[in-house]
């Protein structure tokens, strides 16, 4: 705008300087001083010329160069439009650039420099989730690869016993299929969480929301799971109130408060309680479940809740899990409305479920 008001200026001065040179007959002497000057006139011819050309024409000569003055600005005008539009087609080049290095443009262009950096940031940041995802696909085929092949070789193993030996003991024989029909179990267990999380993301579960007693829910849940903590001697202790309600659908609920239980019963301390709390509040109802184990590094927190993620590697024989169970019970507690997320500190890990009172 500046440079536009002041090329305008220039026009405006250069149209009065020409108005007063020639409509107003004071630049009839330079002309005639320019003709005897460069070429070889008398300044009787030079005035003559001067009277019958130059004066005798001046609305054309004056219109003239207001148009020449009004082509000028308007060349430059295009000429500065086609500078801004080169340095946004820099700039969107820029876009494409395999780098985090800044896009600069002219002062004039700040709006558009920021928003194309916006655009570079928010596409670097989907490139980086995009090449995440891929890692996560490729995890995902890896670790469900992996947990199969694990059971799914002793089935086959234990048939191939039951199929070599025909003459193996009833006894024998029996304790055979027992244990493949668990291992057959295990294999289909893994397979339905697979798939259920599956239909999660895909948002094809559907709830049928009712009041829940959420303490009567906790108290019947910890009794069902009491042979989950009796091999490391865990205990549950309830510490919120008994009338505490809230709509949610209770087999999705009992699923997440079992899978955030059993994950506390597998990397709790040995005789040592897990502690579940709740309170409300106008818009919420937070239940917290705190167990006693070894310090969770903030990094790794977050990650609690990813597909296929096992905090301890080595413990994978031990707890058997799929490392699904988690992110299962994030999927139903955001289809819910809720959230959830985790804590450590103080040799203590706390998860957290925030479900809204009315939905």
């Amino acid at each position: 705008m500046e440079r536009f008001c002041g090329n305008a200026l220039l026009s405006v001065a250069a149209v009065i300087l020409l108005y007063l040179f020639l409509w107003k007959q004071r630049g009839g002497n330079l002309v005639i001083t320019l003709l005897v000057t460069f070429t070889t006139l008398e300044y009787e011819q030079a005035f003559y010329i001067y009277h019958n050309y130059f004066r005798g024409y001046k609305e054309i000569f004056f219109a003239a160069a207001i148009i020449f003055l009004f082509v000028v600005l308007l060349w430059r005008l295009f000429r500065w439009i086609t500078r801004y539009f080169k340095e946004v087609n820099q700039g969107i080049d820029a876009l494409l650039a395999e780098d985090t290095a800044q896009i600069h443009l002219s002062a004039e262009m700040l709006p558009f420099e920021k928003k194309l950096n916006a655009v570079k940031q928010t596409l670097t940041r989907q490139k980086q989730e995009t090449a995440l995802a891929e890692q996560r696909k490729d995890e995902l085929v890896m670790y469900l690869a992996h947990d199969i092949r694990t059971p799914l070789t002793s089935v086959i193993g234990y048939l191939n016993l039951l199929d070599e030996d025909p003459d193996m003991s009833a006894a024998e024989r029996a304790k055979n299929v027992h244990i493949t029909l668990d291992k057959a179990y295990r294999l289909e267990e893994m397979i339905n969480e697979f798939f259920e999380i599956t239909r999660y993301n895909s948002r094809q579960i559907q709830l049928a929301k009712e009041p829940v007693d959420l303490y009567y829910l906790l108290v019947q849940l910890s009794d069902e799971l009491s042979p989950v903590f009796a091999p490391h001697g865990n205990s549950v202790v309830l510490n919120m109130d008994e009338n505490l309600t809230v709509r949610a659908d209770p087999d999705k609920l009992v699923r997440v408060f079992s899978n955030i239980l059993r994950n506390a019963a597998a990397y709790s301390d040995p005789k040592t309680e897990i502690t579940i709390s709740a309170e409300e509040t106008a818009e919420q109802v937070r239940v917290s479940f705190q167990n006693q184990g070894d310090h969770i590094p903030a990094e790794k927190l977050s990650l609690l809740f990813d597909k296929f993620y096992r905090l301890d590697k080595a413990r994978v024989s031990d707890t058997g899990g799929t490392g699904l169970g988690l992110a299962i019970a994030k999927e139903i507690i955001l289809l819910h409305g809720g959230s959830i997320h985790a804590e450590s500190g103080g040799h203590s890990v706390t998860i957290t479920v925030c479900l809204p009172r009315t939905a």
